[in-house]
């Protein structure tokens, strides 16, 4: 892989990593009653981690169908592996 196109990858798994912490966030700022720490602690009390995280992974589409618009590919395939290491943090807290 030539280190252009590794440049790339690593721009979109970062872009993918901010956009579902953004959305996250913004989901608890605009649907919760409660603080974010206080949110993200009863998300943990009551095994809705990964509920939380997967309702913030919806920005991710956003990005990645942005950057496959610009033919920005390999940003849209690190926009990917981000949204992949996030099923599997969800599946993580889902199981154990």
């Amino acid at each position: 892989m030539k280190t252009n196109n590794k440049k790339e990858l690593i721009i979109g798994f970062l872009v993918g990593l901010i956009a579902n912490t953004i959305g996250t966030l913004l989901y608890i700022v605009l649907f919760s009653d409660l603080g974010i720490v206080e949110t993200f602690e009863a998300a943990v009390e009551q095994g809705h981690v990964g509920s939380l995280l997967a309702l913030g992974a919806i920005l991710n589409l956003l990005a990645f169908f942005a950057f496959l618009r610009i033919r920005r590919d390999q940003r849209a395939k690190g926009v990917l592996i981000a949204t992949i290491l996030t099923a599997m943090v969800i599946l993580y807290y889902k199981v154990f």
